[in-house]
């Protein structure tokens, strides 16, 4: 069996970037993967403006607070005002440009009018509240490399400089199928020893997540020929094929074998807990994870590895999760054989503990818990220890 360090460092040597790009609208990027880097042809902001709405003066003529000044002219967001006449002042609004020969601006409560002017009542200092021209964006800078994953504040920065389209990778096509006579769709009536499919609706919302174009092909039935063309029409269609069940030993498992037939197997079985049967192989052009049946294992195995896999496959720069050091509130005496990620939450008060079952079965754990302890191999814990913590943030999207 592998560490789980080493199946992800194995999976992600395996995972080939796709090439091909399209142009979408900004408005239309989200959740995609920028194919080429992008610049700014304009400066940001393009002038020197103002932060709050008040008046524009010369800090020389405001020597003591009490000074009144004769308001010159009037400078809203989107105009730009004439240079100012020394011994006067511009009422001035947030975002609108700074005249020429102003040197700060008075927030307007510390300022009253009477008639044509204005009583400044403290004392500005050179700069206070102005925006420079570029503090931002300076033309010819980057603003998004290659390989950024298409957020709302990406989107708006792209707008901000301009930018109408913007070039992304094409959607990385990930079929999923789940294997299992006992599985039944919900909205049916269960019969004596079935479950309901819910490996179906936690994977493909995983993988829609990602933003990649999901095919779902359903519950296959527990045969190696079924299984077959299954897989063999999945691989036929997508860049990447996953799957839940089926991956273990099991006289009724045939996922394995299956792919063994059509293509090839190259890591099998990974040292952790929850998720021990994992499978990653090839069919035809077409990648292959098995993940095991169990829902928190499928939840788990997915997060951890098939999420960087993917997010590679699509393009992405930035797959890794990050984990932070936390104190536990918990104790964990049994030190295992395996690595175990056991589903926590933080509280209030900062520190880690978990769910009381950490049954590869109870799903329940995973919509309880905001995020996966990650305990060694041997590794046992004390209520006061630092553990180390991964949040579902780093692991959900």
């Amino acid at each position: 069996m592998l560490s789980a360090n080493q199946l992800l460092d194995a999976l992600l040597e395996r995972a080939r970037s796709l090439n091909a790009t399209e142009t979408v609208p900004v408005s239309a990027a989200l959740g995609r993967v920028l194919g080429a880097s992008q610049t700014s042809a304009i400066t940001v902001p393009p002038l020197d403006n103002s932060a709050m709405d008040g008046y524009a003066v010369r800090v020389a003529d405001v020597a003591a607070a009490g000074v009144r000044l004769p308001v010159s002219q009037r400078i809203l967001a989107g105009a730009v005002g004439t240079p100012l006449r020394p011994g006067t002042a511009a009422r001035i609004f947030t975002g609108a440009p700074v005249p020429p020969g102003a040197d700060a601006v008075l927030m307007q409560e510390y300022c009253y009018t009477e008639g044509d002017e204005v009583v400044i009542n403290a004392l500005p200092r050179p700069g206070d509240n102005i925006r420079r021209a570029g503090e931002d964006i300076r033309a010819g800078a980057q603003v998004l490399a290659a390989g950024t994953r298409i957020g709302a504040a990406e989107m708006g920065l792209a707008a901000s400089v301009g930018l109408a389209e913007l070039p992304v990778f094409k959607k990385l096509k990930v079929a999923c199928f789940f294997t299992g006579d006992e599985l039944v769709t919900p909205g049916k009536p269960l019969q004596p020893g079935q479950i309901y499919n819910s490996n179906r609706y936690t994977l493909t919302g995983l993988v829609k997540g990602l933003g990649c174009e999901l095919i779902d092909l359903g519950i296959v039935p527990d045969t190696l020929e079924a299984t077959e063309a299954a897989l063999a029409g999945a691989a036929s269609i997508a860049d990447v094929v996953v799957t839940s069940g089926g991956v273990s030993v099991g006289e009724a498992d045939y996922v394995k074998a299956a792919v063994q037939n059509l293509g090839s197997v190259e890591i099998w079985k990974v040292a952790m807990k929850p998720g021990k049967p994992l499978v990653y192989g090839r069919v035809h052009d077409a990648d292959f994870i098995g993940l095991p049946g169990n829902p928190v294992s499928a939840f788990v195995t997915f997060c951890l590895f098939v999420r960087p896999f993917l997010l590679k496959r699509m393009g992405a720069a930035d797959v890794l999760y990050r984990a932070f050091s936390v104190e536990a509130d918990f104790a964990w005496a049994k030190p295992g054989a395996r690595r175990e990620f056991l589903r926590a939450r933080i509280q209030e008060d900062g520190r880690a503990t978990i769910y009381p079952n950490q049954s590869s079965g109870v799903l329940t754990s995973c919509t309880w818990a905001d995020g996966l302890v990650d305990i060694e191999i041997g590794q046992t814990v004390r209520p006061g220890d630092r553990v180390r913590f991964i949040p579902f943030a780093e692991l959900l999207s």
